[in-house]
């Protein structure tokens, strides 16, 4: 009888473990290590490719642009990575492009660098991940310049994590409309929403969601949200 419980025993535990449910980094198969090359350069969140133009980065934070191999139609603006090389590791968000970079390069700004190896070294070795970003308070709408009821264009700064979709409601989340992503990291809806503010959902490339209700269709507006991607 005893020879025929460890058997079952180990059948138990293993449905108990298939069922055990994983957290949301654990379950990101994009999460993955990644080898690469960094230079630096002197580093641009407010004028780089991702038009962080209100953000500044959280104390601690570091930045990096991304090599347009991995660019994505800017879906990885805002994002951070965890870079390693020589066993020591910086995180870093990012905020620009680096054309002509090879597959998997980050640019990183100088701080971020130095804090791998010494400047002198101009090119290094090395593997990144991407990582929820370490932010604190809610995500926040900012509006572009232009935006009115007959022009939509926003995006998300200060996210825990990638945004992936934004939609935009003026019926109280009744129906959603989908914005349409450019390059330059804002989401737009050409012929507008109609109204003079609006409900914005946006949902993270883990399939989280926040939605940010009330926001004025006003140029250059920054709404913050009560909570941010989990």
């Amino acid at each position: 009888m005893f020879a025929y419980a460890l058997p079952i025993l180990a059948l138990a535990s293993a449905a108990f473990a298939a069922v055990t449910p994983m957290s949301l980094d654990q379950r990101d198969v994009v999460r993955r290590s990644l080898s690469g090359q960094a230079t630096y350069y002197g580093g641009n969140v407010h004028g780089g490719t991702c038009s962080f133009s209100t953000y500044s980065l959280p104390s601690g934070l570091k930045g990096t642009a991304l090599s347009d191999s991995n660019w994505d139609n800017a879906y990885n603006c805002g994002g951070c990575v965890a870079v390693t090389h020589g066993g020591k590791t910086v995180t870093a968000m990012i905020v620009d492009q680096c054309p002509g970079c090879g597959s998997n390069h980050l640019d990183l700004f100088p701080d971020a660098f130095s804090a791998l190896d010494s400047p002198s070294k101009s090119i290094i070795d090395i593997t990144w991940d991407y990582v929820p970003c370490p932010v604190s308070g809610g995500l926040q709408i900012h509006m572009k310049t232009g935006v009115s009821q007959y022009w939509f264009s926003a995006q998300v700064v200060n996210g825990h994590r990638r945004t992936a979709k934004m939609e935009v409601s003026t019926d109280q989340g009744a129906s959603w409309k989908t914005a349409t992503r450019t390059t330059y990291n804002f989401f737009e809806i050409s012929s507008g929403v109609g109204a003079s503010s609006a409900w914005i959902r946006v949902t993270s490339h883990m399939g989280t969601s926040v939605v940010v209700k009330d926001v004025p269709m006003t140029p250059d507006v920054i709404k913050t949200a009560g909570s941010n991607y989990a």
